[in-house]
């Protein structure tokens, strides 16, 4: 019960901000009540110092609704996986194209594009998913064979997944089990050197476990500067998250 008559509120609690939804966050390294877009996530979230500030958060918020309806108006939209729509997987241009049968990834032969054939029913995009995850799996698998013997490094198990956070994420070997490296399918939406970096990054991980100076060595080993696909992935990342939705 709040006795002092001022609503309370919860981390992870989402409210509306004069028509807009905004998710609360409490971080304790906060300094301040701050107010942020997260563009892969396609939201905003209000940030409290405590939960005892986050009522601050939300007036804060809701005096900002204007400007998080623009931020979240700027965003890119929404790519819906069906019949007629055209993707770039490692930087090939994709048609997904409606053809009765199984579905099927079709490379690109002379001047025809690649194509993702799929019944046109309701299941067309997960029948779609499914194969530009088999995709994302095959080439990422491939890159990381040639990284993790660069580094004379067992091969780690490779899975694929939908992160939205990070675009991998890698488990050293240890007394627990052999290496795993995790990818994002999304990935396979990036151009190849950009992919590429992701899976020379992670497995520069199986040496070097946090982001110092011979973690960046081993990269730029690997697969050269890392800066100009590290800002890619930060300006279009939104993008690539905003595909398969809607």
């Amino acid at each position: 019960m709040n006795l002092f008559g001022r609503p309370s509120f919860s981390h992870g609690e989402r409210i509306d901000a004069d028509g807009q939804p905004v998710r609360l966050a409490v971080n304790a390294r906060a300094r301040r009540i701050s107010l942020r877009v997260d563009r892969v996530k396609r939201e905003a979230i209000a940030i409290a110092p405590s939960v005892r500030r986050l009522a601050e958060a939300v007036a804060f918020a809701r005096e900002r609704a204007d400007w998080i309806a623009t931020q979240l108006a700027d965003l890119p939209a929404t790519t819906p996986l069906r019949p007629g729509t055209e993707i770039l997987i490692f930087g090939q241009t994709v048609r997904l194209t409606a053809a009765p049968g199984r579905a099927k990834f079709i490379p690109a032969s002379g001047e025809f594009d690649a194509v993702i054939a799929a019944p046109d029913d309701a299941a067309f995009g997960d029948r779609v998913l499914r194969l530009i995850k088999a995709e994302a799996r095959r080439w990422l698998t491939e890159r990381t064979v040639v990284h993790s013997a660069a580094l004379d490094q067992p091969l780690p198990k490779v899975a694929i997944t939908d992160t939205r956070g990070r675009w991998g994420s890698c488990r050293p070997a240890s007394g627990r089990g052999p290496a795993a490296i995790r990818y994002s399918w999304r990935l396979a939406l990036a151009p190849a050197e950009v992919a590429d970096y992701v899976a020379a990054h992670e497995c520069a991980h199986l040496i070097e476990a946090n982001h110092g100076p011979r973690f960046w060595a081993l990269v730029r080993e690997l697969n050269g500067d890392p800066t100009p696909h590290r800002g890619w992935l930060k300006r279009e990342g939104a993008r690539l998250q905003a595909v398969g939705r809607g």
